[in-house]
């Protein structure tokens, strides 16, 4: 075998490297198509492109299942798909939250896609380090998966007594005026411009950020704090990174790509949170009957989630039905 055939072999993290080079080069490949091609001059995207591009992404996120299947097996395979179900209905409140926050510091939508594109490569390295750290930690302590189901447990509680039109108030959220008293921010875009120089109060010249890079800050913090359910979610799942990792990824490609579309309809899905919160009960407690009923099967998983979240898209549509469409974005 030669050197670069041990390299492409060798086991990284329970999975071939080759595997995960594989992962790696679709994902760029999608993302320069995207904003190299698709994209290379700033625009509105309208509703009928969001969902031709997200159904592309979403039609790529299940074919990289059936490659899942031939490489790992049908369980994988399973786990995948659970994992990028419950991924991509956990991100639907951080759609409502990006068009809040797009809406709250008035961002063109021509603009709103550079913000997005930026803000999924900050979530391709932040999810992998968080996915390690969760990796390293369930490696070295097995109670951690208890841990991490009493949380999916308690958030799931939670959720179900939530109100239907919760949402944050950013224009007294203290990150946010916080963020607006430390760093110089301009009082005006600049067009697709993060950074520019201008002359301060004394007329010295500095570096300056836009709004348009104050609402990526906000987009990726919003991110993390999503993420704080969603890792713990899917490594309930499976422990497997390349899995938990790439199931990840995929569901917020896609997700991403339908923004435009479902920000202005985000209003239909808002009985969704109901399921999702018994899916994470659902999930959470699988681990403490691990002990009693051995491993619930990746089948039944995948099953009693697609039922409980296709449930609460329907209970949504119908209970919405004669509501007036609207929309948060500016």
């Amino acid at each position: 075998m030669t050197a670069l055939e041990s390299f492409l072999f060798a086991d990284l993290l329970g999975t071939a490297t080759w595997l995960w080079l594989t992962f790696f080069a679709l994902v760029a490949a999608l993302l320069a198509f995207d904003l190299g091609i698709l994209h290379r001059d700033n625009r509105e995207i309208g509703v009928k492109e969001s969902l031709l591009l997200s159904a592309g992404y979403i039609s790529m996120g299940l074919l990289f299942a059936v490659w899942v299947f031939f490489q790992k097996g049908g369980d994988a395979s399973m786990d995948y798909l659970t994992g990028f179900l419950i991924e991509k209905s956990l991100s639907m409140d951080n759609v409502f939250v990006m068009a809040l926050i797009f809406s709250f510091l008035a961002i063109p939508r021509q603009y709103q896609h550079k913000v997005l594109f930026w803000g999924i490569m900050g979530v391709i390295v932040l999810r992998a380090i968080m996915i390690g750290l969760g990796a390293a930690l369930i490696s070295e302590f097995d109670w951690i998966l208890y841990v991490f189901g009493a949380f999916l447990v308690l958030t799931g509680v939670k959720m179900l007594f939530s109100r239907v039109d919760d949402e944050p108030d950013l224009a007294n959220n203290r990150f946010v005026t916080w963020l607006r008293n430390h760093l110089p921010v301009t009082d005006r875009l600049h067009e697709q411009r993060f950074f520019v120089r201008q002359a301060d109060a004394s007329g010295r010249l500095k570096l300056w950020i836009t709004p348009l890079f104050l609402a990526l800050i906000l987009i990726e913090c919003a991110d993390l704090v999503f993420a704080v359910d969603s890792v713990p979610a899917i490594f309930a799942i499976t422990q497997d990174p390349f899995i938990v990792y790439t199931s990840n990824i995929f569901a917020i490609l896609g997700l991403r790509a339908l923004y435009f579309a479902l920000a202005a309809m985000i209003h239909r899905f808002a009985y969704l949170k109901y399921a999702l919160a018994l899916v994470l009960v659902f999930i959470g407690g699988k681990i403490f009957l691990h002990g009693i009923i051995g491993k619930v099967p990746a089948a039944i998983s995948l099953s009693v989630t697609l039922g409980l979240l296709a449930g609460g898209v329907l209970l949504s549509l119908w209970k919405t039905r004669n509501q007036p469409a609207h929309t948060l974005e500016s």
